[in-house]
């Protein structure tokens, strides 16, 4: 099982964990020192996909397991980048707009990303050999090569020419609202497409969004696997204040104003 194979496998049975969590309504919450929120379905999920990627040799850096300090990663070429369960306030809202993120950086870049969201069952996954693609997984008996086989290159070759913008479902601001609306004085009417999590970077990815501008406090998981899964559907995501792209590995993990489109 190559690289690909093994991080769509670990975030799908992740993903399937926090399901069963989510269904059965066994939710245990707490704050961690930031304020935010983590339950088990968090843990649980990063547990399993350390599992898998443990068996890799490449370190592992998650949203669970920051501890690591920068004298030890900043000599790290490669290494996993995790969010085991990115939109833990959708999640606690129970609105389904929630996912599994998983990504490898090499040279402070992602090169391979897969993200899953667990209540529809879509993958999207993207690498530096294969593209970027989106599929649907069922809940049970699926080969992992057979999903790769039957995926949707992104993006598709119908784009609508709607201009629709991805804006945060939680975190939208006045920064994010006046930054959309300079830009519509020029593109046109625009509508504004809320979501969850990643999946308004997968929006970007799959051309359901044009695009998805960021302001406010993210974190290098929150973004990497969704990044990889741009760039290797040909688009990017890009610092706001100089234009360039994001990087990986920072001392501060804390992301600055992007725009992914």
């Amino acid at each position: 099982m190559d690289l690909l194979e093994k991080t769509i496998k670990a975030a799908i049975e992740a993903g399937r964990a926090i399901k069963e969590l989510y269904d059965g309504g066994n939710i245990e919450t707490q704050l961690k020192e930031d304020r935010s929120p983590v339950t088990n379905a968090d843990l649980e999920s990063n547990n399993i996909i350390n599992g898998y990627l443990s068996k890799t040799s490449i370190p592992v850096l998650s949203e669970e397991n920051i501890t690591i300090p920068y004298r030890e990663r900043k000599s790290w070429d490669e290494f996993w980048l995790v969010d085991p369960l990115d939109g833990t306030k959708e999640f606690l809202k129970r609105n389904g707009e929630f996912t599994v993120n998983i990504a490898l950086i090499n040279e402070s870049m992602p090169v391979l990303g897969v993200i899953y969201a667990p209540v529809t069952g879509e993958v999207y996954f993207g690498s530096s050999d294969k593209g970027s693609f989106k599929t649907m997984v069922k809940e049970s008996g699926n080969d992992i090569k057979a999903i790769i086989d039957r995926a949707e290159k992104l993006p598709p070759a119908k784009v609508s020419p709607i201009n629709r913008v991805a804006v945060s479902r939680s975190h939208m601001n006045e920064a994010t609202e006046n930054y959309i609306r300079a830009r519509s004085a020029t593109t046109g009417k625009t509508l504004l497409v809320s979501r969850g999590s990643s999946l308004k970077i997968c929006l970007v990815a799959e051309g359901a969004a044009t695009y998805y501008p960021r302001f406010g406090p993210t974190m290098e998981w929150d973004t990497a696997a969704g990044h990889a899964i741009l760039r290797y559907a040909g688009k990017s995501m890009r610092r706001i204040d100089n234009g360039e792209e994001l990087k990986y590995n920072k001392e501060n993990l804390l992301n600055p104003d992007f725009i992914a489109e």
